[in-house]
């Protein structure tokens, strides 16, 4: 039986779907990030999975003050 004490146990993942609602995005614009590398992803048979602080990482480091 696998332990929940790994690194992995405390992460949460999130499927495209929940990442472009967050992100106010279309799926299409997840997938596009996904796959140039700019947003970290697991691949779960035929979908993708996205840790949920690779988000709030990207989104702070793509944060640009206009003006």
């Amino acid at each position: 039986m696998a332990s929940n004490d790994g690194p992995l146990a405390e992460v949460r993942f999130l499927t495209v779907a929940e990442v472009a609602a967050a992100m106010r995005v279309s799926k299409m614009t997840v997938y596009r990030l996904v796959h140039s590398g700019e947003l970290p992803a697991v691949r779960v048979g035929r979908s993708f999975r996205v840790p949920e602080d690779a988000v709030h990482t990207y989104l702070r480091e793509s944060f640009f003050q206009a003006g």
